[in-house]
């Protein structure tokens, strides 16, 4: 079997790298970190929601990020300053929402796809990460909402997504934990959450097992391909330089995937999104009681939970197009704070720990999943808001495009 280079260890790194292995491939992955999972793949909103595929390509999406303009606090935050990456990027998305009703169900197929190849993945390796496989619910103050919340539950029902409506009295039924009122929600039984993090370094050791190699703390300097068609790649570790030979490259660098992509003949129009989570330590009984088990989705505030063991409450959301800034702001961790404290009363937040992550996002929001213009390069990148969700699915679609 020829040897693969894979750019990136995080949930679709290590995906690609273990379909690939249980496939007989050779293969050696670069990451820039010390360990897997430590970049977008360390502190999500932990769900793994077929119910969240609805693509952002939408006409009232647009309007209202552009009614949060001037809004720090708001779900979705635009930075205007000028950059050529951002406004192509943006214009690109536009040019998607005619493309919108296409591109959700798309996505729905593959995400449930993906949620049995994950599920077998974990039961084959023995991977705990904190998995509960007790539903999303979706949760709407006001009907304007939930009705527009219906329309799209059409489509994902179309795509093949058991998801039913619930009333407001259902609502504490399946979440007794929640506070406030509601008009009403959407409920998908299937549904699940874990840590994908933990995940992510139980499956890196799993590939090890398996005879894939690893260079962390390796940055990749250049790649040349050879009048052979192989390709060279010039990494330093430690100061030293590592000079290496692969037939055949996968590029699953997220919001680095672009510059790799460049060096490699290719477009690949990933902007980074960032997005914002804390993690809700539950230190007492009574905030443990008090937090729920079942993960919620509000809409409104566009912010995900998920109970991850016992002791742990991670709430995250928000949308900030302010390219590579991984800067974690106060006025963006605020709202989460504010919202836990609301909707949970009883849940002390005296102890909460605030991470901020680049989304890989391209602007029709499904990955990028295949061949590259030059024999030898293959993409899985780009999945947004969604890389946990659809990752195991494009990680086979990519081994079986590699295999043939």
């Amino acid at each position: 079997m020829s040897r693969i280079a894979i750019i990136g260890a995080g949930i679709t790194g290590v995906t690609t790298a273990y379909a690939l292995a249980r496939r007989g491939f050779n293969v050696t992955v670069y990451e820039r970190h010390r360990y897997a999972a430590m970049e977008t793949s360390f502190a999500n909103g932990g769900q793994l929601s077929v119910s969240n595929a609805e693509v952002w390509n939408h006409t009232a999406t647009v309007l209202k990020g552009l009614r949060w303009m001037l809004t720090r606090d708001a779900p979705l935050l635009l930075n205007p300053s000028p950059s050529w990456h951002k406004y192509s990027w943006m214009g690109e998305f536009l040019r998607q929402i005619p493309n919108y009703r296409v591109n959700t169900i798309e996505t729905v197929r593959l995400a449930l796809a993906a949620r049995e190849h994950l599920f077998s993945i974990a039961e084959r390796e023995d991977i705990q990460f904190d998995l509960e496989r007790r539903g999303i619910l979706h949760i709407y103050a006001h009907r304007k909402d939930y009705d527009a919340a219906a329309r799209v539950n059409v489509l994902l029902r179309e795509g093949g997504l058991d998801r039913y409506a619930v009333g407001a009295n259902e609502i504490g039924l399946i979440e007794p934990a929640l506070q406030g009122q509601f008009y009403g929600g959407f409920f998908t039984p299937s549904d699940s959450t874990g840590d994908i993090h933990k995940f992510t370094r139980g499956l890196a050791d799993a590939c090890v097992r398996r005879g894939v190699e690893f260079r962390y703390d390796t940055s990749i300097d250049s790649i040349k391909q050879g009048g052979d068609g192989h390709f060279t790649i010039d990494a330093t570790n430690a100061g030293a330089r590592n000079v290496d030979v692969f037939q055949q490259i996968v590029v699953c660098a997220g919001v680095g995937s672009r510059a790799f992509g460049a060096m490699l003949g290719d477009r690949v129009n990933v902007y980074p999104v960032k997005g914002y989570s804390i993690t809700v330590c539950l230190d007492d009984e009574q905030s443990r009681r008090a937090a729920p088990w079942v993960s919620l989705l509000d809409d409104k505030a566009k912010i995900v939970t998920s109970r991850l063991g016992v002791d742990r409450f991670r709430v995250a959301g928000t949308a900030e197009i302010n390219g590579f800034s991984r800067d974690i702001r106060a006025d963006r961790v605020t709202p989460l704070v504010e919202w836990t404290r609301r909707l949970f009363p009883e849940v002390s937040t005296a102890r909460v720990i605030p991470w901020a992550g680049l989304r890989p996002m391209l602007p029709r929001m499904l990955p990028r999943v295949g061949r590259g213009k030059r024999p030898g390069v293959f993409y899985n990148t780009g999945h947004g808001h969604l890389g946990w969700t659809l990752s195991a699915a494009t990680a086979e679609s990519l081994a079986q495009a590699i295999e043939t």
